[in-house]
């Protein structure tokens, strides 16, 4: 089988932060589509990038993003959906992604232009909310259900 039995039962964080997943997850794939199906990969359009030097390898490169962002979001989806035991790895992986860029954009590879499309913001919001909801996914609300009593 492709997926194997779902661990919803044994999920013992909050359900608010697997509802988190799902909406992270879908504003992964939504931008991914984006830079996968434009034209230029959003680039002029939406980030407003300067295409008149290098733009083939620019819009090759939002289309190589994009191609890592669908799948990475869709297999957020099916943790929030049917895999919540492993809703607190994904989003350590999703607060990861997106420190990175985050990291990036403002002080690293990506600074020196000053410039700033709306993802550059994204990212800096998601590691704030993001944080606040990965303790949430870590916070237990006691036993999972079948689960033998704790010895006293």
């Amino acid at each position: 089988m492709l997926l194997p039995p779902s661990s919803n039962a044994d999920y013992r964080g909050s359900p608010v932060a697997a509802g988190f997943l799902v909406l992270a997850s879908v504003l992964t794939v939504i931008p991914g589509l984006i830079h996968y199906g434009l034209p230029d990969g959003g680039a002029g359009v939406i980030a407003h990038i300067d295409l008149s030097s290098r733009a083939e390898t620019i819009i090759a490169l939002f289309a190589w993003y994009g191609a890592i962002q669908i799948p990475f979001g869709l297999l957020g989806l099916i943790i929030a959906v049917r895999y919540r035991t492993l809703v607190p790895l994904m989003l350590l992986m999703m607060l990861l992604m997106q420190g990175l860029s985050a990291w990036s954009a403002w002080f690293g590879k990506g600074s020196g232009t000053g410039h700033h499309p709306p993802e550059h913001f994204a990212s800096l919001a998601f590691l704030v909310i993001g944080l606040v909801f990965f303790g949430l996914s870590l916070r237990l609300r006691g036993p999972a259900p079948g689960s033998p009593a704790p010895d006293r």
